[in-house]
């Protein structure tokens, strides 16, 4: 079993600045990629950000320069630094890893619980 847990969500006013956390802990043999997902009240969840053991990170249109994602592989846990935050960034953010747990086994993905980032105007 693996398990992501997130954290650092919470309150901010408009251009402040929040860092989410989440760890990957469990049968892990091998983390592919990380990222982070939001998802607004009413509307579908949507990727922000996301990265690869291999390659460049990837950012939707409406946080690049703003949100910077970061990793520990070591730790098996990725970062999420949001700047200048903005009251449309309003979300639950869930984080997703795609991983092998064993060698013989197919990567699969997995989602954290979510953590609530609340941008007061």
């Amino acid at each position: 079993q693996v398990q992501l847990v997130e954290s650092g969500g919470g309150l901010v006013q408009s251009g402040g600045s929040l860092r989410l956390s989440c760890a990957a802990s469990g049968s892990i043999f091998r983390v592919n990629a990380m990222g982070w997902y939001r998802q607004a009240p009413g509307k579908q969840r949507e990727l922000v950000a996301s990265a690869t053991n291999s390659g460049s990170p990837n950012y939707a249109d409406s946080v690049k320069d703003r949100f910077t994602i970061s990793g520990d592989n070591a730790k098996n846990t990725v970062y999420l630094q949001m700047n200048r935050l903005k009251p449309e960034d309003t979300a639950v953010y869930y984080c997703n890893a795609d991983i092998r747990s064993r060698p013989v086994d197919a990567s699969r993905a997995y989602w954290g619980q979510g953590t609530e980032v609340t941008v007061s105007s």
